[in-house]
């Protein structure tokens, strides 16, 4: 295995084990309180965790080319399972939103798959130079956002439409197209806010952060702020948060960064910045030396995702911009989106076998 692809195993899984201890930090107290076991959601963390690294050791033998020919039924697959969270019996609805499909032992988010699939399909299909591509694209990637917007999941519906936008970009595509790409993402986006009134609310609440009236912001905005508050520089010590206490909502998931920011504080913080960062240069660096477009326009897509989803993530818990809803990669707690990510991130390190990186 090439260094690149090793370094890129040892970080992916790195992370996700400080996700495994982050989350026992953020999740014992209401665990124990809602479910009577404070390692509930650690030991179902850890066997997602297993499944994922077995999945990916297996993925990184599999020749990445493969996937060229299971594109379109893949992503077809995929799309029918966002049709299915909205039928009654196999879609579970929770929090008010239909996101997860019920399979009796577990349950799945069709909308992490979706990220994968579609970024493999969108590299094969972009691979080959073609004119007039623009209109397909739109179509697929219209269907492709509808389906997570409406569940709603605003947040991976955006994350999906950048992440397409860019393999797009990388394929080659005329400046024409991209402004027109562009235009039409500003509009959706700005539409789906004004239509729904607890988007309005979380712009209004970001907003009203400018008048530093914390009466006038969010409960959520409010503890994210206590909790890197309380952080400081060097953090308040592992084990020693307050806003774990039922304080923080989605301490578990959207919100995790904070918790560990509040423990590890300021220096603690940037340090797994940094290895996220470390993590997604790793992904870029490999896409630029692969040896066919298949292989750079996936690779590509692939760290895109994830350095979208980490910057979203993060910079909504640092109230750079409007809390977004979107887990953290391989921190957060839930199953479906950290074995997407290793799997993705076994796809990478196959991608990086090519050539001696």
């Amino acid at each position: 295995m090439s260094k690149a692809g090793v370094l890129l195993f040892l970080t992916s899984i790195s992370l996700s084990l400080v996700g495994v201890f982050i989350l026992y930090e953020s999740s014992s107290y209401s665990a124990l309180l809602s479910i009577g076991d404070k390692y509930y959601f650690v030991k179902n963390q850890a066997v997602w965790f297993i499944l994922g690294l077995v999945g990916c050791l297996v993925i990184s033998r599999i020749d990445y080319r493969k996937y060229y020919n299971f594109a379109l039924p893949a992503l077809l697959f995929s799309i029918g399972l966002l049709v299915l969270v909205f039928m009654p019996g196999i879609g579970l609805k929770l929090y008010g939103a239909h996101r997860w499909l019920n399979l009796g032992f577990t349950v799945v988010q069709p909308s992490e798959i979706l990220k994968i699939t579609l970024t493999i399909y969108l590299a094969a299909w972009l691979s080959v130079k073609e004119k007039g591509r623009i209109f397909a694209f739109l179509m697929l990637l219209g269907l492709s956002v509808l389906l997570v917007v409406i569940e709603p999941d605003m947040g991976t519906g955006l994350i999906i439409a950048a992440t397409a936008t860019v393999v797009y970009f990388l394929s080659g595509a005329p400046i024409r197209d991209m402004m027109v790409i562009l235009l039409i993402m500003a509009g959706g986006a700005f539409s789906l806010i004004k239509m729904a009134p607890y988007r309005v609310a979380r712009l209004a609440a970001y907003q009203n952060l400018d008048h530093q009236d914390l009466s006038t912001t969010s409960y959520h905005v409010k503890q994210v702020l206590i909790a890197l508050g309380a952080g400081g520089l060097f953090g308040a010590g592992l084990g020693n948060s307050i806003q774990k206490y039922a304080y923080l909502p989605e301490s578990t998931t959207d919100s995790i960064f904070a918790i560990f920011a509040e423990e590890a504080g300021f220096i603690g913080s940037t340090a797994l910045i940094a290895v996220f960062i470390f993590l997604i240069l790793l992904g870029f660096y490999i896409a630029a030396r692969a040896q066919d477009p298949f292989g750079k326009l996936l690779a590509a897509g692939i760290i895109t995702f994830m350095a979208i989803q980490t910057f979203v993530n993060i910079a909504s818990q640092v109230v750079l911009i409007p809390l977004t809803g979107v887990p953290l990669p391989f921190i957060s707690y839930g199953g479906s989106s950290l074995i997407i990510n290793l799997l993705s991130i076994g796809i990478l390190m196959n991608i990086s076998r090519g050539k001696a990186l």
